[in-house]
């Protein structure tokens, strides 16, 4: 791992211009990481340009960089790519996909079922984000947090913990946290109330339409709920407002796999799924085109909402528990 990462300080060092990417539907961590290493590498003098197939949520717009996000790529060479957090090189968008203006690309994850997509694939599955594999290259080459990167990689981390209540909150999140608190000098209240304290009125009507989907099987030990596109048309909220719907089901005691069908078009759902660590939702999720971790994952299923659930459910139960 340390061999990775002075081979990924080396290929910084020797290139000017870098192309940052993260996955389609970007999350907390998406984009933390991806402004975060924009940050670090615009401060020691590189030319960053940073691409989103799909808009900046709402929620993360406060993060520094967040305004110059592009989500056409320029037409122009580029020495070095970033792509994080993807999982599948797929996820990084048709755009980047049949993108070759590229010299060399590297792959940061921490997704278990992670490909090996890059010219240097740096991916550790213990590690709490890719966030923190961020830093981790930060601190090799020598860097010590500004306001901007600190920021980006804490609420990376912060995000994908679950603010430290998740399993993968080991003693380097909190560690990468304190470092990125201490040396940025962040106010950990003020980037809470952004993040948590400040959620538009229609997501609170959207979750007060799903939460009456709330269902048991397996004896109660699954739980589930539903977002379709008729809430999003009553509500007027978007798909970006139901991150967190999947934590209620889940924190049902008993339940062991909480499920989110997130309907996206008339014959499909999105699925989430998300473990208290029993059951390896990663595997399940595979079967459904999908991956992510062993407690949190997602795939896709067509159908009706009775088949897809029908479909879901019955893989959920042939789990040997």
């Amino acid at each position: 791992m340390t061999e990775t990462i002075q081979k990924i300080v080396s290929a910084i060092r020797q290139s000017n211009t870098i192309l940052i990417t993260s996955h389609e539907g970007p999350d907390g961590d998406a984009i933390g990481s991806s402004l975060g290493l924009a940050a670090f590498l615009t401060a020691i003098g590189k030319r960053v340009t940073v691409h989103l197939a799909d808009p900046v949520p709402e929620l993360y717009r406060f993060l520094p960089g967040a305004d110059a996000i592009c989500s056409n790529i320029p037409d122009q060479d580029f020495e070095l790519a970033f792509v994080l957090d993807v999982g599948e090189f797929r996820r990084a968008g048709k755009q980047f996909g049949s993108f070759t203006r590229i010299s060399h690309t590297i792959n940061l994850d921490h997704h278990l079922t992670c490909e090996n997509f890059g010219a240097i694939n740096l991916i550790d599955e213990k590690a709490a984000a890719t966030a923190v594999l961020v830093w981790r290259i930060a601190k090799s080459y020598g860097f010590r947090a500004d306001y901007d990167t600190a920021t980006c990689l804490y609420v990376g981390v912060l995000t994908d913990t679950g603010s430290f209540r998740y399993s993968n909150s080991n003693r380097e999140a909190f560690q990468v946290a304190g470092e990125l608190v201490e040396q940025g000098g962040l106010n950990a209240w003020s980037i809470a109330e952004k993040l948590y304290e400040s959620q538009p009125r229609k997501r609170l009507e959207l979750l007060a339409q799903s939460l009456p989907t709330l269902e048991f099987v397996k004896d109660g030990r699954v739980a589930s709920i539903t977002v379709s596109l008729d809430m999003y048309s009553t509500t007027g909220a978007s798909a970006e407002l139901t991150d967190g719907f999947i934590n209620y089901p889940r924190s049902v005691a008993g339940v062991e796999v909480a499920i989110l069908f997130r309907q996206i078009d008339k014959a499909r759902y999105k699925i989430g799924f998300r473990s208290k660590g029993l059951v390896n939702v990663a595997t399940l999720a595979q079967a459904f085109g999908g991956g992510g971790h062993h407690n949190a994952a997602g795939g896709m299923v067509d159908g009706s909402l009775d088949e897809v659930k029908r479909i879901v459910y019955g893989a959920v139960e042939a789990v040997q528990w």
